[in-house]
């Protein structure tokens, strides 16, 4: 499949009508849970969920946890588990994706999870593949003695498409061949943006994440957790296939239909930069480079996207963010990771911030408006 332009129908047909092979015996295999955390999801959650009921690996456990919906996902929920003995459904008030993960880890019975958001796709053979790294990468080892009794993640590809099918670039690229990274490798991707964040992409052994659960309450947890737990890692083996599809709707956390709509996820991620600088780098200085990118990319994309009319003195945070940027110039002009492109826009929103995101604004309103025509 391209990076860019239409899914192509054999990738399509793929992902609908997989080819099944012969049956096999189930205790070749292991136990595994996917949880489909489940927040009024109505329309997209028979597809999401029949996806995963497409695996070439037999015998998967589907946890579905409703998480307060307030539209007909429940019935849904209720419906797909009549149908299906290997589906779970458990309801509780909304907590939140955090929460429902958390709930849906408790329920779930296999010896390895899996999450998957409900408005996603998964390829047929995604856990088949996750399943086989885990076995390569039980000979793997990153060098430390005192990490090897310690679990891997098992991290597969992920391809973004819009809701019309519509193929986009690749947010993170897959390796060519299978890769293993030591703790700190991971990190480091991480911070600069050229590692997959998301749980959705990995194979976990369900005890780790029962000693490890989601942050309730928080905004891009699956960075948070992961940026914390992986000092009890031995390390991420890599696949390079592309096993999950990320569908963008209108409406979600950070992709708006409406580009004047500010997420707190901004501000959240700013919060977590400050968490690794201040808590991880002075374990890690080797990520020192990469840790100073990430604050400063973060909070370049705060002030590109917070609310005009919130670029004021009596906003706390935005004059914080100004404060970090301005005390930042030479680490602007000299990090390595920094486009010129990210150092221009740094600059100026440094000096002139209101200003320049009037006029970045209505550049960009002009560009959407265009599109329209």
């Amino acid at each position: 499949m391209n990076n860019t332009g239409s899914i192509s129908k054999e990738s399509e047909n793929q992902v609908k009508n997989p080819a099944r092979g012969k049956p096999r015996n189930p205790a070749e295999y292991p136990s595994i849970s996917v949880v489909i955390p489940v927040y009024n999801a109505e329309k997209f959650l028979e597809e999401t969920v029949e996806s995963v009921q497409r695996q070439t690996l037999p015998g998967i456990e589907i946890v579905l946890v409703n998480d307060g919906s307030t539209d007909g996902s429940l019935a849904v929920c209720r419906r797909i588990a009549d149908k299906d003995p290997k589906v779970k459904v458990v309801s509780q008030e909304n907590r939140g994706l955090s929460g429902a993960r958390n709930a849906g880890v408790a329920a779930a019975s296999g010896e390895y999870v899996g999450f998957v958001d409900s408005d996603d796709l998964v390829y047929p053979d995604m856990y088949e593949n996750l399943w086989k790294g885990c076995l390569a990468a039980a000979d793997c080892r990153g060098g430390d003695e005192d990490r090897e009794d310690l679990p891997v993640f098992i991290q597969i590809g992920r391809e973004e498409i819009t809701e019309t099918k519509e193929a986009l670039p690749f947010a993170v690229e897959p390796p060519k061949e299978p890769q293993f990274l030591t703790p700190e490798q991971f990190q480091e991707r991480l911070l600069l943006h050229t590692g997959d964040v998301s749980f959705c992409t990995k194979l976990i052994p369900r005890d780790f994440m029962l000693a490890h659960p989601f942050e309730e309450g928080v905004l891009a947890e699956d960075f948070s957790l992961q940026m914390k737990l992986i000092d009890d890692l031995r390390g991420i083996y890599l696949l390079p296939q592309i096993g999950y599809r990320v569908v963008h709707r209108a409406g979600s956390l950070t992709r708006r239909s409406n580009p004047s709509q500010f997420s707190q996820a901004y501000v959240a991620i700013v919060e977590h930069a400050d968490y690794v600088e201040h808590n991880i780098l002075p374990a890690r200085p080797g990520l020192k480079e990469a840790s100073e990118f990430f604050s400063l990319y973060e909070r370049l994309d705060y002030l590109l996207h917070v609310p005009i009319a919130d670029m004021n003195k009596t906003n706390k945070f935005y004059t914080s963010v100004v404060s970090y940027v301005r005390g930042h110039f030479r680490q602007i002009l000299t990090n390595r990771h920094l486009s010129a492109r990210n150092r221009i826009y740094l600059i100026l929103l440094g000096a002139a911030p209101s200003a320049v995101r009037r006029i970045h604004w209505k550049l960009r309103k002009k560009k959407i408006l265009a599109s329209f025509k």
